[in-house]
């Protein structure tokens, strides 16, 4: 340690102890209260004190003033009570505490109507910045049966129940049905011998069924559908062909079909690709006279066919209606409308 600091601070040791043990004076006790106010530590330029140390080697050397400085307690605490911002609390301190709410308990009015009137996901809260776990989960689950629904296949014992007969597409597999939607336009050179040699020619209304995007509508859909219409063309005297059933067949399909049979009116009751909020979404096409060729303008479509939209039952009766309005006016989509017009 260097010699002339210890020197100094034993010296400063003996003043303080020889200061304690004598009177002080008035004058004394007042200059002793100004220090008191000063710089708690007071720090000496390096280069400065080095330059007194090459000057005065000596030890015996004295500064006039004291190294370190300390303070009392009681004139501490006298000169924060000056201070009028305390920066050792957060200006939020004495804020009230509240409890923390994810969200609102109620729902607001605009909110819950429109809840009332749609299906999507809309007031359903959130965890931060997260979806709730409920609601996570429940998106989770309408997708896989989404997924279900595409990959899934119309079962045997439905088909026996509808009596109707099956036919396939040029698709071989699902995925290649899905990657390659022009050839579920098409039928295979099988199909077709088996669709002249056993459905009837030339007939009024041809109703076909297609699992498309989703055979979880033709499960849950199909048979209250075709039963419903095939009373309701019946109760009108309008003659219905030899349904039957195609595997992963497309839309534009019926116009193949149309030039088979010569049908005049093709209804064709096929699988929507389903979304997140319904998988079991079925649609019925209609077309007057559908021929390889036809432009989608001619064609007419009832969508949203399942419990959550248009009840099966009352999808039936209205498509025997609309299906005796195209044969009345020979002419469907946009024809159709022009006509009525």
């Amino acid at each position: 340690m260097n010699e002339q600091l210890v020197s100094m601070i034993t010296q400063l040791v003996m003043e303080k102890m020889n200061n304690n043990t004598s009177v002080n004076s008035p004058h004394e006790s007042a200059i002793q209260k100004e220090e008191q106010k000063e710089t708690l530590i007071k720090f000496y330029d390096t280069i400065a004190h080095r330059a007194d140390e090459v000057a005065s080697p000596s030890p015996t050397v004295q500064s006039n003033e004291p190294l370190i400085k300390l303070f009392h307690n009681e004139a501490r605490n006298h000169e924060q009570s000056y201070s009028s911002v305390n920066y050792d609390e957060p200006s939020y301190a004495s804020a009230a505490a509240t409890v923390f709410k994810f969200e609102e308990d109620e729902l607001s009015e605009s909110v819950q109507a429109a809840k009332k009137h749609t299906p999507a996901r809309i007031g359903i809260g959130r965890a931060g910045t997260r979806p709730k776990t409920k609601t996570w989960l429940k998106f989770r689950l309408d997708h896989a049966a989404a997924v279900d629904a595409v990959y899934g296949e119309v079962t045997e014992e439905l088909l026996q129940k509808l009596d109707v007969f099956q036919v396939t597409t040029r698709v071989t597999d699902k995925e290649e049905y899905i990657t390659r939607p022009d050839l579920g336009r098409r039928l295979s050179d099988e199909s077709k011998t088996v669709i002249q040699s056993k459905c009837q020619k030339n007939p009024k209304v041809q109703i076909i069924i297609s699992n498309g995007l989703s055979a979880s509508a033709i499960e849950e859909n199909v048979q209250d559908v075709y039963l419903a219409l095939q009373q309701s063309l019946r109760n009108l005297n309008i003659e219905i062909g030899t349904t039957f059933y195609i595997d992963k067949g497309r839309v534009a399909l019926m116009d193949e079909i149309g030039e088979l049979l010569q049908a005049e009116v093709i209804v064709y009751l096929i699988g929507e690709r389903p979304g997140l909020v319904s998988a079991e979404s079925m649609s019925a096409y209609i077309c007057y006279q559908p021929r390889m060729g036809t432009v989608e303008a001619d064609r007419m479509v009832v969508s949203n066919i399942h419990k959550g939209g248009i009840p099966p039952l009352e999808a039936g009766a209205y498509l025997g209606t609309v299906v005796q309005k195209i044969l009345h006016y020979k002419a469907s989509g946009v024809g159709l409308v022009a006509k009525e017009s």
